[in-house]
């Protein structure tokens, strides 16, 4: 089973941004980063679960920890709506970062994922980890 600790930072909303997760794989810790120069904290809570996915072996069973209820509620109970509604929201609006949920949504489905929140800024050491090194991704 491979873990996965993600989060996203962003200094103004919209401002420079920083996403982060950590990868835990048979004993081996993989930290990756990465940054935007004008984006939303949404956009970096999306992008850490993305580009972790995209490093491990397709099919593989994952645990994800996210303290984004955004990002956990959106891929594991409002993407559903959104789809059959031609990508709208329950308001007739367009999903905002369509872009982002339908590529999490087709690595979503690549992967046998359990989904996990954690709560932000409390005793959950990766998350705090993770916490502090997608805020020091704002400034690469």
């Amino acid at each position: 089973m491979i873990k996965i600790y993600t989060d996203g930072s962003c200094i103004g909303n919209p401002g420079r941004g920083g996403w982060a997760a950590i990868i835990l794989n048979e004993g081996k810790k993989t930290k990756i980063k990465g940054s935007k120069k004008e984006t939303t904290n949404n956009q970096m809570e999306l992008l850490a679960p993305i580009n972790a996915l995209k490093k491990i072996p397709k099919g593989s069973k994952v645990q994800i920890f996210t303290d984004s209820k955004y990002v956990k509620s959106g891929i594991t109970e409002w993407i559903h709506n959104w789809k059959k509604n031609g990508w709208k929201t329950a308001n007739k609006k367009e999903v905002s970062n369509k872009d982002l949920w339908t590529e999490l949504d087709l690595l979503n489905n690549e992967f046998e994922i359990s989904w996990n929140w954690v709560k932000a800024h409390s005793t959950d050491d990766l998350n705090n980890e993770v916490d502090l090194l997608a805020k020091n991704a704002t400034n690469l």
